[in-house]
Order: C-alpha cells, then structure tokens, then sequence
C-alpha cells in the first residue's frame, strides 16, 4: 500500500500503547493517513476516467471487443467499491474532527492501534466486528 510508503517517508511517528489513546498526535498521524489514501484514491479515479475516455476504439475482433468490455466492467466496479470507500474514509475524518475516532461504535471501547493502524476506516474492535460477523453468517445461513 503506497499510503504507508507516504507516511513514513514524511513522519516517521507510529503510535503505540505506551501513550494516551487518541491524543492529538495519534489523531493528526491517523487524520494524515486517512487524507493521503483519499487523495491516492482520488487521483487513481482520475487516471481511470482519463483511461476510459482514450479507450474508446472500436474493437474489429469479437474477442477483442469483449475482453475490452470485461475489463472496462471490472474498472469500474473498482471505481464504484472506491467510491464507497471514500466515503467511509469522510467518515472517518468527521469522527476525528468529532473526537469519537478510535472507539467502538458499539461498545465505546478503543478499537486498537493495531487495528486502526491496518484498517484506519474500522468503526468496531475486534470482538465487536467478529461478534458482527458471526450474527450474519448465522443469519444468512437461515
């Protein structure tokens, strides 16, 4: 993931256990991580759109034309789980500002470094997403 490359290039700060969960430095490093991975997915979106446009060549060859066709639907599905990602990512960046980032939305708990650190779009810990997630797989299996 470029987004970590960038990070540390520029800051080599990490945060770790032995601080005060959330304090402001940990909340700058995580709002910093949260903007330069929107702006990576942003100017990947870009490139796309610009991809697109120049491709629009009509394909003589049946296979040609439908292989172009498979790989533009895949493009832009991407786009699309991008776009929600964004999203999740604003998110995000509206809990900092609000001072919940960092909690369970469920529990209230810290969700972990680690986790944040990995996932930094994550709402619950780690026990309330398994507990989640063992909730769906029992529903969905009914």
């Amino acid at each position: 993931m470029q987004t970590a490359t960038v990070l540390k290039a520029s800051d080599s700060y990490r945060p770790t256990d032995d601080e005060p969960f959330m304090n402001e430095r940990q909340l700058e490093y995580f709002k910093k991580k949260l903007l330069v991975w929107k702006e990576e997915i942003l100017r990947e979106s870009r490139e796309t759109v610009t991809h697109l446009q120049k491709e629009t060549e009509n394909h003589a060859d049946l296979a040609d034309r439908a292989s172009s066709e498979t790989d533009r639907a895949l493009e832009l599905r991407t786009r699309d789980r991008q776009r929600k990602l964004i999203s999740k990512i604003d998110q995000a960046l509206r809990r900092v500002e609000d001072g919940s980032y960092g909690y369970c939305e469920e529990t209230g708990e810290p969700i972990g470094l680690a986790r944040l650190d990995a996932r930094p779009t994550a709402t619950l810990s780690l026990e309330a997403q398994e507990r989640h997630e063992r909730r769906e797989r029992v529903h969905r299996d009914d």
